[in-house]
């Protein structure tokens, strides 16, 4: 229920495995795209389905109605839901008093810059993380079916309560798109020329504060309260900071800063790195690369034939020059030798 990125991509997934699909949605153009591109086919009203499962993809403000309405109408389905919220939906489904034997909340950790069932793909969820959040009332057989659903879509279970995965959704997920908004709002009556000068960094940093505000309207009145203690702690590191550079001079200041700065080298280094496994310290290189079709395809076919292994990559544009920058990350003991034999054929490169 629900033909948006996620419902369909989940329609397009299962359709490859040759399993029927049934798509509703109260929006008749989003039901008619996403049938047209083969996720399923639509819900007709008086059919008799009798259904083994149901994903409910709907907007998290009304996921729990969507989800009682499931559970009322098809008595001997599963019924799941992939909202990005967990503790309050549930809370919300306990207060009906259903059985909730059937349910399984459950969050699929994918999405892509764009929305809408134009977007979707059959492989969104592939080695991504698709969270598990049974609630006590789950059956053993309801919550085997949510794993399977998972897997079907190739994607890595995991399983939490839904204390644990409101708690960590707003740490690595929600309050970041908090601070990106906030710093993406500093920049709305900035200077142009000032902007002129923004490169990768900032661009990292306010990436996601292109994201839907009615959506993220819901995500975080849904989930406030873990949201709110993290905001806590960044209200305190702000507030020693805004003390510390307020007399940048005194004594204890410099170091101070240096131990702000620490803090987030450590925080940063915990986060998993390539294969979700502990964060490597890669070395980084720039590959200057001419602003014409092919120089990408180019650089990278020659670093493959050299037989080193990128571990990740991005690409930056020179200010007011033709020129793209191609920042590549490869193993410490790879990166000297990448960076003569990359020379010696013709390319510029800096580390």
């Amino acid at each position: 229920m629900g033909s948006g990125l996620l419902g369909t991509s989940i329609g397009l997934g299962l359709r490859a495995r040759e399993l029927d699909v049934v798509l509703s949605d109260p929006s008749p153009s989003a039901l008619g795209v996403a049938v047209d591109i083969g996720a399923g086919r639509p819900l007709i009203p008086g059919d008799h389905l009798i259904p083994e499962l149901v994903v409910v993809a709907a907007p998290p403000d009304v996921t729990a109605a969507v989800v009682a309405q499931a559970l009322a109408d098809y008595p001997d389905a599963v019924v799941v839901d992939i909202a990005s919220v967990k503790g309050a939906i549930l809370t919300e489904l306990q207060h009906t008093g259903l059985d909730l034997s059937r349910y399984v909340g459950t969050h699929p950790m994918a999405g892509r810059e764009r929305s809408g069932p134009v977007a979707a793909r059959g492989e969104l969820f592939t080695s991504m993380p698709w969270v598990l959040c049974p609630a006590e009332s789950s059956s053993p057989s309801a919550v085997k079916t949510a794993h399977s659903l998972a897997i079907d879509l190739n994607a890595v279970v995991f399983r939490f309560t839904p204390e644990e995965h409101d708690a960590a959704v707003a740490l690595v997920s929600h309050v970041p798109q908090v601070m990106a908004s906030l710093v993406a709002a500093r920049l709305q009556d900035a200077p142009q020329h000032a902007l002129s000068l923004a490169g990768n960094g900032l661009r990292d940093v306010t990436r996601i504060a292109a994201s839907d505000p009615a959506l993220w309207v819901q995500i975080l009145g849904a989930n406030a309260d873990k949201i709110v203690g993290i905001l806590h702690g960044v209200r305190e590191d702000l507030d020693r900071l805004i003390g510390t550079l307020t007399a940048p001079t005194a004594r204890g200041a410099r170091l101070d800063m240096a131990q702000l700065i620490s803090e987030g080298n450590a925080g940063q280094a915990r986060i998993p790195g390539k294969h979700g496994g502990p964060a490597q310290a890669y070395a980084w290189l720039t590959v200057l690369v001419d602003d014409k079709p092919g120089q990408i395809a180019r650089v990278l076919t020659e670093i493959g034939e050299i037989g080193v292994n990128l571990e990740d990559m991005r690409l930056d544009h020179s200010a007011g020059r033709e020129v793209g920058m191609l920042e590549i990350s490869v193993l410490p003991n790879k990166a000297a030798g990448l960076v003569e034999e990359l020379s010696l054929r013709g390319w510029k490169v800096l580390m």
